[in-house]
């Protein structure tokens, strides 16, 4: 049964336990609630771990037995820390773009094009992947708390906005860089890893 669990399951169903019962736990008392929710015992440790880690999960130490617990409202305010700071990482990136926009412009206009534009194009990629991962990681705490979406619509709205305009900078970039450097559209998308479904976030 638990055999094609995703990882993201595992996580909700072990968060669970603590949720539905408001009770601390021992290792050994998730280890085996954990296999009634349909989550192997061999797994049950990390995945716990993991929910540590990113503080959805509390565990201290109470006289010589390590104790674990989560409350909602814990979990709610994590993961609305998490989005806040996700969606200050997309505005910090977009402006971070424009500069690296700005410093082409400057690179080509004396017709200088070789080993400073290649380094502006390879940090303009790298900045396009990182963008790629925070609206990733953005979009999933979206889809998987519906509740916290709804409280955050405002800042989701605004994270949202800042990646398509990401999204449509890029295919400004693409442009000059066909225009100006006579570059294919194709090469472009090869050299900067843009597959045929990269379009702006509904």
């Amino acid at each position: 049964m638990a055999k094609g669990l995703s990882v993201e399951e595992k996580r909700k169903r072990i968060i669970s336990l603590f949720h539905d019962s408001g009770e601390f736990y021992q290792l050994k008392d998730i280890e085996k609630l954990g296999v009634k929710k349909g989550v192997t015992s061999q797994s049950i440790k990390d995945i716990l771990m993991g929910l540590v880690d990113d503080g959805l999960v509390t565990t201290d130490k109470i006289g010589t037995s390590n104790y674990f617990w989560s409350y909602p409202s814990a979990v709610i305010q994590t993961k609305r820390n998490k989005l806040q700071d996700l969606t200050s990482s997309v505005e910090k990136q977009e402006e971070k773009k424009k500069k690296l926009q700005q410093l082409i412009q400057e690179a080509t206009q004396d017709r200088q094009e070789t080993e400073e534009r290649a380094q502006l194009l390879a940090e303009l990629k790298q900045e396009q992947n990182t963008n790629k991962e925070l609206q990733a990681e953005l979009q999933k705490y979206k889809e998987n708390d519906p509740e916290l979406y709804h409280k955050k619509e405002k800042a989701s709205k605004i994270a949202k906005e800042a990646a398509n305009r990401w999204t449509e900078s890029v295919w400004e970039m693409q442009s000059y860089c066909v225009n100006k450097f006579g570059m294919e559209r194709q090469l472009f998308d090869q050299t900067f890893g843009i597959k045929d479904d990269f379009d702006t976030v509904d």
